[in-house]
């Protein structure tokens, strides 16, 4: 058995003391019992920012090492490079967020890949050695704007199965969904053919940014996240892995698929793949007709913290953990509760 298959089996075990440590929504999280586990991985902690001199100085304080930054014009991230280096702090990475390379308007495809290419160079001008992206979007229609200022642009909503219905199949050689269910694929027909678009659109586009990622030696990061596509562990993997690319990794979120499979399985089944990692919770609501929940504060939802750790050792992840939202909470209070999550609790 390898380590991570033994390390898996050994995580399904372990979910009472992971419920233990969740306080209710809009409380300080309580302190957890001592962890008896050892690990030899070291994460990086870091928080999301336009970053300015009292603001890295105060995550400094805090307990942070670093932050992932948005794009800005290249003059200007070079001045706050040299500005984190004296401070001690470490830009890491830039979000871009969302393209859309499967829009059919082919001007929207065009202004979002040249956005990606400015984010590449802002990466290279802060030191940074990745870039979060998410290709594109499919369903939903809910999209507030456009590109990383607002949100994808709307698209029309497609029959989707319910979290716990997804037994996807796809094609190896190129990434296509053949089946998302048992039994009768035909309800489900209009959203496997916009998943098989928005793959290929995917393919074409991100390809095309594997030159400039090489020259900038920066990595493109590309996120799980609520866009209906890549939904699976398994899928995922392969979406970024068929890149054949060292330039082409993953960031990993952890509270944006909670819903359709454990954080520890998509951790182990991405393994070496994962570039950087988002820290989020999400509280699933058990009495929600199609699975969903509730975006929550670290260490307030359904996340198995303990378990989620012993994933992170079994496939050796010594990179960046950065904390997105958790807002209404103080940058200390931020920082202790990731402090528990790396002991182990």
């Amino acid at each position: 058995m390898t380590t991570s298959a033994s390390i898996a089996a050994a995580l399904a075990v372990a979910p009472a003391a992971a419920r233990a440590q969740a306080p209710a929504r809009g409380t300080q999280a309580a302190t957890a019992p001592t962890s008896s586990l050892t690990f030899k991985t070291k994460p990086h902690k870091a928080l999301i920012a336009r970053p300015t001199e009292d603001e890295l100085k105060r995550m400094k304080d805090a307990g942070f090492e670093g932050v992932e930054a948005r794009v800005l014009p290249v003059h200007e991230a070079a001045k706050m490079r040299a500005v984190a280096d004296k401070i001690g702090m470490r830009v890491h990475s830039v979000l871009y967020g969302w393209a859309e390379f499967n829009n059919p308007d082919k001007s929207e495809v065009e202004r979002t890949f040249a956005e990606s290419e400015a984010a590449l160079r802002t990466a290279e001008a802060f030191g940074a050695d990745t870039v979060l992206l998410v290709p594109c979007r499919i369903g939903g229609g809910a999209g507030a704007g456009r590109g990383r200022a607002g949100g994808p642009a709307e698209s029309p909503a497609l029959r989707m199965p319910r979290p716990w219905e997804f037994q996807i199949e796809f094609n190896p050689a190129n990434g296509h969904l053949t089946k998302v269910v048992y039994g009768d694929n035909a309800p489900y027909a209009d959203y496997i053919a916009a998943h098989n678009h928005a793959t290929d659109a995917s393919v074409e586009w991100v390809k095309r940014l594997i030159p400039l990622a090489e020259k900038t030696k920066v990595v493109i990061a590309l996120e799980n996240v609520s866009n209906n596509l890549w939904v699976m562990p398994e899928i995922f993997r392969h979406f970024v892995q068929s890149f054949q690319s060292p330039w082409v990794k993953a960031y990993y979120d952890i509270g944006n698929h909670v819903r359709f499979a454990p954080p520890e399985k998509w951790i182990l089944t991405l393994n070496t793949l994962i570039a950087k990692i988002h820290v989020k919770d999400y509280l699933l609501n058990p009495a929600d007709p199609d699975g969903r929940g509730t975006s929550v504060n670290i260490r307030e939802g359904s996340v198995r913290w303990p378990v989620l750790r012993q994933a992170l050792e079994a496939v050796n992840y010594n990179g960046w953990m950065t904390i997105e939202s958790n807002g209404d909470i103080p940058f200390e209070e931020r920082n202790r509760r990731l402090d528990l999550i790396l002991e182990g609790q």
